[in-house]
């Protein structure tokens, strides 16, 4: 099992005719998603290199080919239309890849997807989800993998699905950092420990999705055997969800905060990544985990081990 998408989902791309967008999507189509048309506006009718149809529309997408997820990458000043239009075309997963998107444009958007409980928005600013497909053969970025579904920039070939995990457990992942998401799969994935679902929330202080979300539908699974959740310094987020695994979650949990030597007030990194409070701090969050009972790794390098340590598994460190 995985959490929001699968090997059936069925995925648009919006944006597809740009530089980023046909390349992902490409990317996307040879990890085996089931994507099935693109949006851009002016363009409908048309199809893309790999013969996708285009539509004009999210609507007249979602009435032709029955998609229940997309991903954006529309540029910064349309993004949050993007966002809209999706949702109110009754799509179900909406991956926002975009970085830049003005704040108050989120501000709005997010306002306005209340009024669409069924859509579930993951970014914006993020690598996207990934339920990882069985490999079935190749080796590396040459791996061919079945019933997967890679939504995304990620890369597909480091992620392993529980079928091939030779410890015969498997995580879900959930972190605000693209980079960290790859460190903590791939580590896992050389122990032998497959994923069921990543996901990347994105770093940008107004967005979708957020980690008790996605913690909740993780601990709802019954094939995800542990949870991953990685952060990093600004806002309350990840000290909020700590005291919420506490009281709510039965399963092995690791952590790890990225931005232990942010001086206060400066942005590092991503747009959400600054200290402005108490809290906000990385000792602070770091402090919260510990409290409540959930193991942190110290370092990035230990993000596989200190899983294994939580599932109780007695293996060496990457």
């Amino acid at each position: 099992m995985a959490i929001l998408v699968d090997g059936n989902t069925k995925v648009l791309c919006q944006g597809i005719t740009g530089s980023f967008g046909a390349f992902h999507t490409k990317g996307c189509l040879d990890y085996g998603t089931q994507l099935v048309g693109g949006v851009t506006p002016g363009k409908g009718g048309t199809k893309d290199p790999n013969g996708l149809p285009i539509f004009d529309t999210v609507r007249e997408a979602v009435d032709a080919t029955g998609a229940d997820a997309t991903m954006i990458f529309v540029p910064p000043p349309f993004a949050a239309d993007a966002i809209l239009e999706a949702a109110e075309a009754g799509v179900h997963v909406i991956c926002a890849i975009t970085e830049g998107i003005p704040v108050q444009d989120m501000v709005r958007a997010k306002a306005i997807l209340r009024e669409h409980p069924g859509s579930v928005l993951i970014g914006p600013n993020c690598p996207g989800i990934i339920t990882p497909g069985r490999k079935v053969s190749g080796e590396g970025a040459d791996a061919v993998f079945e019933n997967g579904c890679k939504i995304g920039i990620m890369p597909g070939y480091i992620h392993t699905a529980k079928a091939d995990a030779s410890t015969g457990k498997a995580i879900g992942v959930i972190s605000r950092s693209g980079t960290l998401t790859y460190e903590a799969v791939w580590q896992t994935s050389v122990l032998g420990i497959g994923q069921t679902t990543c996901v990347g929330i994105g770093g940008d202080p107004v967005r979708g999705a957020g980690f008790i979300d996605l913690v909740e539908r993780f601990e709802g699974d019954a094939e995800t055997d542990g949870i991953i959740v990685i952060g990093e310094i600004g806002g309350t987020d990840e000290i909020e969800a700590a005291h919420w695994i506490k009281d709510h979650v039965t399963k092995p949990v690791a952590a790890f905060i990225a931005g232990r030597t942010a001086p206060p007030g400066k942005r590092m990194g991503h747009a959400g990544a600054i200290i402005g409070g108490a809290e906000d701090t990385a000792d602070a969050k770091i402090a919260a985990f510990r409290e409540c009972g959930i193991d942190v790794a110290e370092s990035p390098a230990d993000l596989g081990s200190t899983m294994a340590r939580a599932l109780g598994l007695e293996i060496a460190a990457v």
